[in-house]
């Protein structure tokens, strides 16, 4: 998509629907200034957003931890469907953000001020197809960002760092790693292990972002007798897994088959991978088109 569809996509600010390309966010909003804003990103399928109210109850945690106030979760799903709507999208991601709004430039927050709400919805159906067929190459990379990441705030420097770092190593992602080598996430995705038939799981931290996807691959592991663990892998360990995957929002489930110059496992992804995909799949295929 160059950037001229991209402008004509349909997009909603604060209740007025209207192209991306017309949307005017004034200089002195804070998201503008400070990167003072959280979001979140949904996936619709055959017209249906899948785990609506998960997401919104996350981004209310992003904005009470955050401390921006007004803004009211129920009109931002309503506008969200009115948006979807009007964009006659039935495969899309949604891009919801809200900003503490305009104020003078000052570090500190200020008294008063009115929350804005931009979001849109871009066509998406499965770009990830092929990769999750073969697998995808990631790289380790030390975790340079803030003390947060629980927090989906929007000021997201240090991951684009991270991410471009990896599509020069012709990777998909990266793999963070704090001072003591031990693992946490990916710059864009939640990461998980397979050792010994168990799924293991980074412990939840403000060091991580509790992922959506995150949240449902742990429900059907369940329903699939897959049996989990929390665990802190460290890099030597991550390398010694039998498979090794990430997840996210519009990546769904996709194996890592290779971080930096070692391969995982069989270098293909493995059973307990595709065996929770193909649940994942099983989910979506209950939403009917029309």
């Amino acid at each position: 998509m160059d950037i001229n569809e991209y402008l004509s996509l349909t997009a909603n600010y604060n209740g007025e629907i209207m192209p991306v390309g017309d949307v005017k966010v004034p200089a002195l909003d804070r998201a503008f200034l400070f990167g003072d804003a959280v979001y979140e990103v949904i996936r619709v399928y055959n017209g249906h957003f899948l785990h609506l109210k998960d997401h919104l109850a996350r981004l209310k945690t992003s904005l009470f931890s955050l401390k921006i106030s007004g803004a009211d979760i129920n009109e931002i799903e309503l506008q969200l469907n009115r948006t979807l709507d009007a964009s006659r999208l039935k495969n899309a991601l949604a891009y919801v953000q809200v900003t503490r709004g305009v104020a003078p430039r000052t570090h500190y927050y200020p008294l008063h001020y009115t929350p804005n709400c931009f979001m849109f919805f871009t066509p998406f159906d499965d770009p990830f197809a092929e990769q999750r067929k073969t697998g995808v190459k990631a790289v380790f990379h030390p975790d340079i960002r803030w003390g947060r990441n629980d927090i989906k705030a929007t000021s997201l420097a240090a991951n684009c760092i991270a991410a471009s770092f990896a599509r020069e190593q012709d990777c998909m992602e990266v793999v963070f790693y704090n001072n003591d080598n031990y693992i946490s996430e990916g710059s864009h995705t939640s990461l998980f292990g397979i050792k010994d038939g168990k799924l293991l799981l980074t412990p939840a931290s403000k060091h991580i972002l509790p992922g959506i996807t995150k949240k449902q691959i742990i429900e059907l592991a369940c329903i699939k007798n897959i049996p989990t663990a929390e665990a802190r892998l460290t890099r030597d360990e991550v390398l010694e897994l039998d498979e090794f995957f990430l997840s996210g929002t519009p990546e769904e489930i996709i194996g890592i088959v290779q971080v930096d110059e070692t391969i995982i496992g069989k270098g293909r992804p493995g059973p307990i991978t595709n065996c929770l995909h193909e649940a994942f799949r099983e989910v979506i295929a209950q939403f009917k088109s029309g």
